[in-house]
C-alpha cells in the first residue's frame, strides 16, 4: 500500500495541528457517521497480542456530565494547592476542561483480563495492555482532528468519580476522559505553551543514538 506525498503531508498536518482543546466548543452535534469513523480509527490502534483491551463510553447526557464536572472541580481544588507561588497563580488562570461545553465526552477504558491471564507480549511487561489503550486514545485524537473536531483530555479527576458516574466495574482500568466537539478555531500553538506554562522541548534533545546521553541545554 503506497502513500502519496499529498497523503503523507496530510498526516503530518494533522499531527502538528492537533490540540488539547479546553474551550471554544460550539453547539453543533457530531453526526453519527463521523463519530463512528473516529471510534473505528481508535479501534484500529496497535495492541499487544492483538488483545484490543479498550472500550469507549460515549457520554451525551447532561446530568452525567454534570457529575463528572463536579468530580473535576473537587480534584482541581486539590491539585492547585500542589503548586506554589507564581505557578499556582498561573494554574488558577488556566481553563483545564470543557466537560459541559463539549457536545460529548468519551471515556476510554482498558480491560486487563481480556483474552485470559496469559497474553502474547504481556508475559514480561504486563503494562503493555495499558499502553495499547493509550495508542487508541492517540488514534482517536488524530482521527478527530482530521474531522475538524476538537478533543480535550481531562486528567484532573479521580477514577472513583468516573466509575460512579459511568458505572465502570472496578476491574476495568480508566485510561482517559475526553471532551469532543466542533470548535470555533484551533489555536496556532498548544494553550500551555502560549500561556508560558512550559516551552516546547527541542526534538534534538529527545533523540539519542545507541545509548542514553544527558540533555544539552
Amino acid at each position: 500500500m503506497h502513500i502519496s506525498e499529498k497523503e503523507r503531508d496530510a498526516v503530518y498536518k494533522t499531527i502538528f495541528s492537533r490540540r488539547d482543546v479546553r474551550s471554544d466548543y460550539i453547539n453543533k452535534p457530531i453526526p453519527e457517521d463521523v463519530l463512528k469513523r473516529v471510534l473505528t480509527a481508535a479501534h484500529h490502534a496497535p495492541s499487544v497480542g492483538f488483545m484490543q483491551p479498550w472500550d469507549f463510553i460515549v457520554i451525551n447526557d447532561k446530568e452525567t456530565k454534570q457529575k463528572i464536572k463536579h468530580g473535576f472541580e473537587q480534584a482541581n481544588s486539590v491539585s492547585e494547592k500542589m503548586f506554589t507561588d507564581d505557578k499556582q497563580q498561573s494554574y488558577q488562570k488556566l481553563k483545564l476542561e470543557g466537560i459541559l461545553e463539549a457536545p460529548i465526552g468519551i471515556c476510554v477504558t482498558c480491560d486487563r483480563e481480556r483474552n485470559g491471564p496469559v497474553v502474547l507480549g504481556k508475559t514480561i511487561k504486563a503494562e503493555m495492555d495499558l499502553y495499547s489503550a493509550v495508542c487508541a486514545v492517540q488514534n482517536l485524537w488524530l482521527a478527530a482532528r482530521a474531522e475538524n473536531l476538537g478533543v480535550g483530555w481531562v486528567s484532573i479527576i479521580e477514577d472513583d468519580k468516573l466509575r460512579d458516574a459511568l458505572n465502570i466495574p472496578t476491574k476495568i482500568e480508566i485510561i482517559a476522559y475526553l471532551c469532543v466537539g466542533y470548535v470555533t478555531h484551533f489555536k496556532d500553538k498548544p494553550e500551555l505553551e502560549s500561556a508560558g506554562w512550559l516551552p516546547r522541548r527541542s526534538v534534538d534533545n529527545a533523540i539519542h543514538y545507541n545509548k542514553w546521553t544527558p540533555e544539552v541545554n
